[in-house]
């Protein structure tokens, strides 16, 4: 392994970087004491790596690492930046917290997470520039090994895309230096490719059955109501459309109703206002005869329709399938915005194949420390 690490944690920081000979790359790490911290240091050049990365995933952006983190981060933040030694260039990026596990077999053990894990990031990894990986991932691996790290027992990397090659070659590269490494297949993401037109969409991704039951209920809702859809933009009240969308999506079933506690209110605020400011929220509404019948919780990046979550009441307006024709308007928007995928995300819900996605793997790696003996 070829690279020297700094821990940076005091209040005032020096970032005079001493490399070994013949090092590739120079890794500074930002401990929960540094002042500024490593998103704040990093800023100005976080998102660019993320868009050099295999995956270009909204969820490693710095609006929705640093809203998370301020939302719902626990624990000590610990975020390692790699530069290469030549030219420091950035080229990767490990956005973790350290946090002591509360319950379960693993109680009272430190496990390192990548920022955003879990429950809703649905795409995370190390941040590297493409064809940067192994490099980055002997030095990352050697900055846990060495004294530098605080003491750990788990580093445990959730929701790492298909795409990426963590699941592949640092898993390989961390059981020959010693680690003990669990990989396994922790979801799937649903998506389909867009072609450029909603005919074609439908004529070639979606069976003749599913194809004749999107329209008959488009038709139908149209017939039999005036149909309206509702796009969020910085001109509405953001909270009260929020508001709006929490109501319907705690309506649509028990179990969406317990996710949506008082702190992940406040969390799809805080993302929403976030990516309404870089004009990547797509928060949408169906409305019938001029009441809001159903509504996705959406983004829109790097030509991907990312459609995060949703919601309806099955109260009110069932017969016109509110949920499914809010879905062909938005499948017919992405196809109009340019978007290339259309991304359902983690979950394999029936109706997401019904139109017309693919499995798509979701992976995770834990790591675990090297037995002493």
């Amino acid at each position: 392994m070829n690279s020297d690490c700094l821990t940076l944690d005091a209040p005032e920081l020096d970032r005079t970087t001493i490399t070994k000979q013949n090092s590739s790359l120079v890794c500074t790490a930002y401990g929960p004491n540094a002042r500024p911290d490593g998103f704040a240091v990093l800023q100005e050049e976080w998102n660019e790596l993320v868009h050099r990365s295999r995956f270009n995933s909204i969820f490693l952006t710095h609006e929705w690492q640093t809203t998370w983190w301020d939302s719902l981060g626990q624990g000590e933040l610990w975020i390692l930046a790699f530069r290469c030694a030549q030219s420091s260039r950035l080229v990767g990026i490990a956005p973790l917290f350290l946090h002591e596990i509360a319950n379960g077999a693993n109680a009272g053990k430190r496990q390192f997470n990548i920022v955003g894990c879990i429950e809703v990031s649905d795409y995370l990894d190390l941040i590297i520039a493409r064809d940067w990986e192994k490099p980055v991932y002997a030095a990352f691996l050697e900055w846990l090994h060495s004294s530098e790290a605080p003491t750990w027992d788990i580093v445990d990397l959730c929701n790492l895309p298909e795409d990426s090659l963590t699941y592949q070659e640092l898993s390989t590269m961390a059981v020959q230096a010693g680690f003990h490494v669990d990989v396994s297949q922790e979801d799937t993401a649903p998506q389909f490719l867009l072609p450029m037109r909603y005919d074609d969409y439908l004529n070639s991704l979606v069976d003749k059955k599913q194809r004749h039951e999107i329209r008959r209920k488009q038709r139908r809702a149209e017939r039999e109501s005036t149909v309206g859809f509702h796009l969020v933009e910085a001109q509405h009240s953001l909270e009260a459309e929020v508001d709006d969308f929490v109501a319907l999506q705690r309506s649509s079933r028990a179990d969406k109703a317990d996710f949506m506690t008082p702190q992940m209110h406040r969390f799809f605020l805080a993302i929403a206002r976030r990516m309404l400011e870089v004009d990547r929220l797509r928060l949408l509404f169906l409305t019938l005869d001029g009441e809001k019948a159903a509504t996705l919780f959406a983004f829109e990046y790097d030509r991907r329709f990312w459609l995060y979550n949703s919601g309806y009441d099955p109260e009110s307006h069932a017969q016109l399938s509110p949920g499914w024709v809010l879905l062909s308007y938005a499948i017919q928007y992405a196809i109009a915005s340019g978007c290339r995928v259309f991304d359902f995300m983690q979950g394999g819900e029936e109706y997401k194949y019904r139109f017309g996605a693919h499995d798509y793997k979701v992976m995770r790696v834990m790591l675990r420390r090297p037995t002493v003996e």
